[in-house]
């Protein structure tokens, strides 16, 4: 039975990647390589610690274990305004852990018996190129274009792990779209949750009507499993995904301002009157935001240009591709995946609230 080692498997996706496997293929032996220890167990997953960022701790760490193919899940998103950053810090810590840990960790699989590598790179590879429209997009359009950090550092990351596949290593990446539910610490839910207290969500930003896809955590982890299973398979079913980059979403893009709405809807919330936030006039208000946040020295501000660049874009992608290679389609539809999101954030709100009561002060 063969040995799949998972990077980051202590992690939101990484843990949904190792139960997916468990789930099917309970014989396979699974490590983990990560940072730090997963929070909850993990029974029958070994752990092996290991920072990404360095070469020599990855090398010696995955020459140990020696596994016979390797999902690098591994990697870092910026939140909130850190998203929208491009300051010489963070592009330098985003492109250390999704780059150069990228390319620590497909080196070190050369030199094993490694001969299947599954790579979570990102839809942003494309859509973090805030200056143009991404509609429907697919695997044929360039990437290297992104704006902001985070696409910008998986996309040399996803390019050196398509160009390392051959007949005997062979490797792929899997594109996902925004990862919603339970567990979430992208802070989806909670970052649209957050605008009622702040008497947000009268305000819409652009014309309200572009589209956005996302996927749900179990259906991603599933498009991981497929992936593994094709490269490891010697009959290439359906189709071989070796070199190949695909697109996963839940395949059902939805206007933004009605996806926030239907969040708001969950906790109770419909906004008592709604108003048309011209671009221009948003842009000009993110500007005067950061220039404020600048001034004061605060550390981040919700508003900003990039914020409002993204906020009116249209990102969404096809997944025939994912469809046609892997048989991938996803099993947790949309309408449930929003619902499973919220009810998993309600949990999260009534344990806080238990802890440090409705004013913020601890319990005991």
């Amino acid at each position: 039975m063969p040995h799949i080692l998972v990077t980051g498997a202590s992690g939101f996706l990484g843990q949904a990647v190792v139960t997916a496997i468990r789930n099917i293929h309970p014989d396979w032996t699974l490590t983990n390589l990560d940072l730090r220890p997963p929070s909850l167990p993990q029974p029958g997953v070994n752990y092996i610690q290991a920072d990404i960022t360095q070469a020599s701790e990855v090398d010696v760490a995955i020459r140990k274990v020696n596994p016979d193919a390797i999902v690098n899940v591994a990697g870092w998103v910026p939140s909130g305004s850190l998203r929208y950053s491009n300051s010489k810090a963070l592009r330098d810590k985003v492109f250390a852990i999704n780059h150069l840990g990228t390319l620590n960790v497909l080196f070190a699989a050369q030199k094993t018996k490694c001969k299947a590598f599954v790579h979570t790179s990102s839809c942003t590879v494309v859509s973090d190129d805030l200056d143009h429209e991404y509609p429907n997009m697919t695997e044929d359009i360039p990437i290297g274009h992104a704006t902001l950090a985070y696409g910008a550092s998986k996309a040399p990351g996803e390019l050196a792990v398509l160009a390392a596949n051959t007949t005997s290593f062979k490797t792929c990446a899997l594109r996902p779209a925004t990862v919603i539910g339970p567990g979430d610490t992208y802070g989806v839910i909670a970052t649209i949750h957050a605008c009622i207290a702040k008497g947000e969500t009268p305000w819409i930003i652009g014309t309200g009507d572009n589209m956005y896809d996302f996927v749900y955590i179990t259906n991603i982890a599933d498009a991981h499993l497929l992936a593994l299973e094709n490269l490891l398979s010697t009959k290439s079913f359906p189709e071989s995904a070796a070199g190949h980059a695909m697109f996963v979403s839940n395949q059902q893009p939805v206007y933004f301002r009605d996806f926030m709405l239907a969040i708001w809807k969950h906790f109770d919330h419909v906004p008592p009157f709604q108003f048309v936030v011209p671009t221009p006039l948003a842009w000009i208000a993110g500007l005067t935001a950061e220039i404020k946040t600048w001034v004061s020295g605060a550390k981040e501000s919700t508003l900003s240009r990039g914020s409002v660049r993204d906020a009116v874009g249209t990102r969404y992608a096809s997944n025939e591709k994912a469809k046609r290679l892997l048989g991938y389609f996803p099993r947790v539809d949309f309408v449930d995946a929003v619902r499973l999101a919220c009810e998993d954030y309600k949990l999260i709100l009534a344990e806080k609230e238990k802890n440090f009561g409705v004013h913020g002060v601890k319990a005991g």
